[in-house]
Parts: structure tokens; sequence; C-alpha cells
């Protein structure tokens, strides 16, 4: 078994049987809430410091660190590995559980007031497990991606994988969208966020999806350097 089809039947475990035979289903979010938050609520905000390029994290549960304190949700994990690496740079986790990539494009906006030099999208998993059309997920993350780069950030996209359960077409649809999205706009991209994390149950909470503090180490080290490559790319404009 691949650790894609690891991570394939790991995800069917956790969602009803109804759900996943019925692509277009109402099926749960990737996670319920963890705690009380407002969906579509801007980011928190990072205290401006003058010469210190701020990287923000647009993104879901996964990012947000469910079931973790945010200290051990990789967004804080990547900014302690670059400042014990000398580079400085403040971090804010806009992480909301539950998100999709509509949610996400309905709060842009509010992310992008803070300025970040560098946009780091992870979404489009709860698209996904939920069977919304692939042109939707497609036209948002374009439009998050478009809008970032209009403000003045680098983008670095975050790719993400779904079951087998929602058919051939739809999964190969899914995971070609975010290479494609990437060449096109010009933007780097992880090829795929829980590469070496999912599909391992020692990584994962009980749910099978989210990372444990452990696996979150993983992913943290998997983005690191992609951010350092967009950070270091600053000093070159």
């Amino acid at each position: 078994m691949t650790r894609t089809t690891a991570f394939a039947c790991c995800l069917l475990l956790t969602v009803p049987l109804t759900f996943a035979c019925s692509p277009q289903g109402s099926g749960p979010p990737m996670s319920a809430q963890p705690r009380p938050i407002t969906v579509n609520a801007p980011a928190p905000e990072a205290e401006p410091v003058a010469g210190v390029p701020l990287v923000v994290y647009l993104g879901d549960s996964l990012t947000a660190g469910y079931g973790l304190e945010e200290a051990q949700a990789f967004p804080a994990l990547v900014a302690a590995r670059l400042t014990a690496e000398g580079t400085a740079q403040r971090t804010v986790n806009a992480g909301v559980s539950g998100d999709t990539t509509a949610a996400g494009l309905a709060r842009i906006d509010w992310v992008l007031e803070q300025q970040p030099a560098v946009l780091v999208v992870g979404l489009g998993g709860n698209d996904g497990l939920r069977g919304l059309p692939l042109t939707e997920t497609e036209r948002n993350l374009r439009e998050i991606v478009k809008k970032g780069q209009a403000a003045g950030a680098r983008v670095i996209l975050l790719g993400m994988k779904i079951p087998p359960s929602y058919g051939a077409d739809y999964v190969a649809g899914f995971e070609g969208l975010y290479p494609r999205l990437a060449r096109e706009l010009g933007v780097a991209l992880v090829p795929f966020l829980l590469e070496g994390v999912a599909g391992k149950p020692e990584l994962n909470l009980p749910d099978g999806i989210h990372p444990t503090a452990a696996g979150q180490q993983i992913v943290a080290a998997t983005v690191a350097p992609y951010v350092r490559a967009a950070l270091g790319g600053l000093e070159e404009r």
C-alpha cells in the first residue's frame, strides 16, 4: 500500500458511509471546531516591526493545529526553525477549522490588510471531502493567490490529496489543480502538505486526519524550506 493510498484509507475511515458514497453530499468538514472561533473572522494581528517581514498562513484545521496548542501547529514550528537559523520574520496563523476555499476567499482581504511579505495558502481539503465542484475550488484558490500577488506577497500553495472513493476523475482533477495553478500563476508549490504523516496512525490524532504534535513537526520540516526560500527571495528585490 502506497502512502497516498494509506492516507486515503485513513480519511475514508473518518467519514460516514453515506457521505463517502456520495461525493456531492453535505458531509462534515475536515474538523469540528477545537475551540470557539468566528467563521470568516480576520486573522490575529501581528505587532508591526520595521524591516521584519510578515508570514501569514491562510488555511483550515491542518494549519490551525486542530486538537493542539497553537505553538504546536506547523506555522509556529516553521517560525521557530527559521528564527533559530537567524532568519527574522513574524508569523500569523490564520487557520480556521472547517474552512473551505470559499471561506478563505471571503476573509482574504482582512488577511492582506496586514501586508504579509509571504502568504502560505493551505486550503481545499474540506472542498474535496465535501465533493464540491472542482471548478469552484480552482476559481477560489486562483482568486486567493492573485489577490495575494496583487498585494505584493510571495505566495506558497500547499497541495492536498483526497480519498479514491470520490472517483478517479474527481481525485485526479482535485490533485491536479494545485500544480496547474502554481505553474500558471508562478507560485511555489508544496506538492503534498502531509507527506510523511498521512496514513501513519502514530503521527495522527484518533480521527486519522489531523497530525499529532510529532506529526506537525514533520509537516513543519516539509514547509520550512519553501518559506525560507520565499523570505530569502525578498532580499533579491
